[in-house]
């Protein structure tokens, strides 16, 4: 998570998932104050700055991010803006959006909103065209936005199967045609980075989100090549598990108290460590990034659990071969 993803429209008897992040307690995770409520939710950032990078690091650039609203794409959104960059979050929902965009401003940066489907061509289009008017440029496209709902493939009907491609895979191409039509392309440059999900190795239970997610990983692989020609880079992130706020009210209690145990570090992400990565990305220091898809889940996509695993140890360490000794 994953994130900074809303749920997609879903036959009524699913259970629907709304992040790319997820969330499970763990006892020896250090984190910071439980999260919850609106009143959490507007804190103010901090005015010191990134805990990471050094100011300014992203002075003059302009970063689009789709599901700004919540999660992974709001933190991102601070973090950008705390490193000097003018922050324009999109979502269905104006409203979310325009929380970050009061957080942003609290801290003395600069955020534009707008309500936008990037399932609708046109609609997105429009938006890029407002921002462009509004800014003049456009630096770096997150492709945040997204969603699915859990249920055995059996069950999904072909509309919810296209309702989670739609949003995933064609939200996603809508935003980055515009986006490398209306100013990349003119401009010479641009970076496009897009959420998708670990683990790689199959997902069962959310079939439709991990077809839509393997396409998006390869439409960056391709467009990394095609667009090198106008020196646009194109990178996907794929989320494991992370922590945000949506995640603990929207998977199901069982699901969210043992997912801390199937990630080899033992706990979840946070959504900040997405948002110290998409920071990188966006800065010099990711400009050779291209065609490529980083794995950030703490080893989840090579492992499901513990290591030693329970049945593979004895006192807390890996079972070894016996040998005899040598004569």
């Amino acid at each position: 998570m994953p994130a900074g993803c809303n749920p997609a429209p879903a036959p009524p008897s699913a259970s629907r998932v709304s992040e790319l992040g997820r969330v499970g307690p763990n006892s020896s995770d250090k984190r910071g104050p439980p999260l919850g409520g609106a009143a959490a939710r507007l804190q103010p950032v901090s005015a010191s700055g990134s805990k990471i990078f050094s100011p300014g690091l992203l002075d003059g650039q302009v970063c689009l991010i789709s599901g700004a609203g919540s999660g992974i794409g709001r933190e991102s959104a601070l973090e950008l803006a705390r490193l000097g960059a003018v922050v324009v979050g999109c979502g269905r929902r104006k409203e979310p959006v325009e929380e970050t965009v009061e957080l942003i401003e609290a801290a003395g940066g600069t955020a534009d909103a707008f309500a936008c489907d990037i399932r609708e061509e046109d609609a997105v289009a429009e938006m890029i065209d407002q921002l462009l008017e509004r800014h003049e440029r456009l630096d770096v496209l997150l492709n945040n936005a997204g969603g699915q709902f859990l249920a055995p493939a059996e069950s999904i009907s072909a509309k919810g199967f296209r309702t989670v491609t739609e949003l995933n895979v064609q939200g996603t191409w809508n935003m980055t045609h515009a986006a490398a039509t209306k100013a990349f392309i003119p401009q010479q440059g641009g970076k496009v980075i897009s959420a998708t999900l670990s683990p790689h190795n199959g997902m069962p239970g959310m079939v439709h989100s991990g077809a839509a997610r393997a396409a998006v990983e390869n439409m960056m692989r391709t467009l990394s090549i095609e667009w090198s020609r106008y020196g646009i880079r194109c990178v996907s992130l794929a989320l494991g598990q992370f922590e945000t706020e949506t995640l603990m009210t929207k998977y199901p209690k069982q699901m969210v108290e043992t997912m801390a145990s199937t990630i080899p570090l033992g706990r979840l992400g946070r959504p900040e460590e997405v948002a110290w990565l998409v920071a990188f990305l966006a800065s010099p220091a990711g400009d050779f990034f291209s065609g490529t898809s980083i794995t950030i889940d703490g080893a989840r996509d090579n492992w499901f659990g513990s290591w030693p695993p329970a049945i593979g140890q004895r006192q807390g360490e890996p079972l070894v071969e016996e040998r005899k000794p040598k004569d």
